[in-house]
């Protein structure tokens, strides 16, 4: 196992078995979790124990490739590249709460959603649990700033990735680590409706987001593909048994699409959906995307819409649009990096 995926616990035996006392595992949890790039900076460390560390527990952290920074907003977002060669996304936006940090849990995606730039071109592989930890340690590094809550909704589809999303959730809540509440977490799921039972089981405090983005099977068939094999009654029954086991409010992602998903009758069926569910929209103006026809809706049509939900009991709430002149949908500045490097 890789270091930086080890829980204290399990770095408490390893170093053991190197006949290492409890508190130097300690001591290496926490330099590892203040995002050090090598056992060097380690300076309470004996030279001879870094030296045994490199050899048998080598770690590897992100570069950056590509760091774009909105005028608009202070929106940052950066492109990593892995020990491999591949290439995530990452994205700090700043709240009047606090800095969040936006994460890829994987290089690519197959869920194949026709809005979405970070599907093109499938699914490389899936990220392991200390890659996705990089991302929010040297987010908060190459910064300055403090990341205090962290969102699931960058390249890639969580619960896709479930094992090692459940062992980077539990390596970023660790007190002796960036210690960050499962309340200040949000995941975002397209519907995979066996995951979203599984992580119900676990009973975690964090918020559970549905990428939803319509009311009908008619439409997320055309936009979703996931929706094939879970239909929209499926996914609504298994959001209903996710709150019965969390007791968290459940939040719906929608995209405005132009002419799709955004009038009146779609708004009054998603009224009708969610009956019954504490739940909260949130409505997100699509983003651009060069190689997809779809638009985003009016802004008359956005109103509208929320207007209709809010009369009808559920919160709606309209996302700010953050880093729009920095290639602001997911997967786009990865796309256009791997363009130049003459990768499709």
């Amino acid at each position: 196992m890789n270091i930086k995926a080890m829980t204290l616990p399990e770095m408490t035996a390893a170093l053991k078995e190197m006949g290492q006392p409890a508190f130097r595992a300690k001591q290496i949890y926490t330099w590892l979790h203040k995002g050090v790039r090598s056992y060097d900076e380690m300076t309470n460390i004996s030279k001879d124990l870094r030296e045994k560390l490199r050899e048998r527990y080598p770690f590897h952290t992100p570069k950056v490739v590509r760091k774009q920074e909105s005028a608009k907003d202070g929106t940052i977002k950066y492109l990593w590249q892995l020990s491999d060669g591949n290439c995530v996304e990452t994205v700090l936006m700043r709240y009047h709460y606090g800095n969040t940090v936006c994460i890829s849990t994987e290089v690519g995606c197959r869920m194949g959603c026709a809005f979405c730039a970070s599907t093109i071109g499938g699914l490389v592989r899936k990220l392991e649990p200390e890659e996705m930890l990089d991302e929010v340690l040297f987010t908060q590094v190459d910064s300055g700033q403090p990341i205090s809550h962290i969102v699931l909704m960058g390249i890639g589809e969580p619960l896709d990735n479930f094992d090692n999303v459940m062992r980077f959730l539990e390596l970023v809540n660790s007190p002796e680590g960036m210690n960050i509440s499962m309340r200040h977490i949000s995941l975002s799921t397209c519907g995979l409706v066996p995951m979203i039972d599984r992580l119900a089981e676990k009973k975690l405090q964090l918020s559970l987001a549905i990428s939803l983005h319509g009311p009908t099977n008619e439409i997320r068939n055309l936009t979703m593909p996931v929706n094939r094999a879970y239909p929209i009654e499926e996914l609504m029954a298994a959001c209903r048994r996710y709150y019965e086991a969390t007791s968290r409010r459940m939040h719906f992602e929608y995209a405005m699409i132009d002419g799709v998903n955004d009038t009146p009758a779609h708004a009054k069926q998603l009224l009708k959906l969610l009956k019954g569910l504490p739940a909260h929209v949130n409505m997100i103006p699509l983003n651009h995307v060069e190689e997809s026809p779809l638009k985003p809706s009016s802004k008359e049509a956005v109103a509208r819409f929320q207007k209709i939900l809010e009369e009808g009991g559920v919160t709606a709430t309209v996302r700010r649009t953050l880093g729009s002149d920095i290639d602001a949908s997911c997967g786009q500045l990865r796309r256009k990096y791997s363009k130049e490097q003459g990768k499709t």
